[in-house]
């Protein structure tokens, strides 16, 4: 911890821990599957790897842990760590060819904000090319209390492979480092 908050505080244009914690932002998430690299702290075996970046003089850290990340104690920046995480998550799963169970094993209301946020649902014919009823939709089924019909089932699962799934592949695969070669 020591060695975090000494790298931030340098790297940072405030020295004080409360002001400098202001200045920081998720700018980008890395996946390493084989637990090979180190945060900038010395916690070893992260599997997601966070490059932060200061707002005020553009300094950039790599590689920050999500437990590190946490010590900001900022909501915003924890509730982004968690949106990465299910991506990545969620990407795995839709890549696994097994049902996906739209519950929140692998989905949450943040990460359907981010999907949204980000274009990942796409106008088409069957949404009268409005993306965003697609994002109500998806929304609205995980906040029903009640089991979904079949059609809406068969909705959930259209949306999550042409929509979701390729925009995660689209935007993640690049992120996972599996091994060593790999490394950018």
């Amino acid at each position: 911890m020591t060695n975090l908050i000494q790298r931030v505080i340098y790297d940072s244009e405030s020295s004080i821990w409360s002001s400098v914690v202001t200045e920081w932002y998720i700018f980008d998430c890395q996946e390493d599957e084989n637990h090979e690299i180190s945060c900038i702290c010395g916690q070893e075996n992260l599997r997601y790897l966070f490059t932060i970046k200061n707002k005020l003089n553009g300094n950039i850290l790599f590689p920050i842990g999500s437990e590190c990340i946490k010590k900001f104690d900022r909501g915003d920046l924890n509730d982004e760590v968690s949106v990465h995480e299910q991506l990545f998550k969620l990407l795995h799963a839709v890549e696994s060819k097994k049902f996906i169970r739209f519950n929140s094993s692998l989905f949450s209301r943040r990460l359907l904000f981010y999907l949204f946020e980000n274009n990942a649902f796409k106008g088409s014919q069957y949404n009268g090319f409005d993306s965003e009823s697609d994002y109500r939709f998806m929304l609205n089924m995980f906040n029903k209390r009640n089991e979904p019909t079949e059609k809406q089932k068969r909705k959930i699962n259209a949306i999550i492979i042409s929509e979701i799934k390729p925009f995660l592949q689209k935007t993640l695969k690049t992120k996972i480092l599996s091994n060593s070669n790999e490394r950018k």
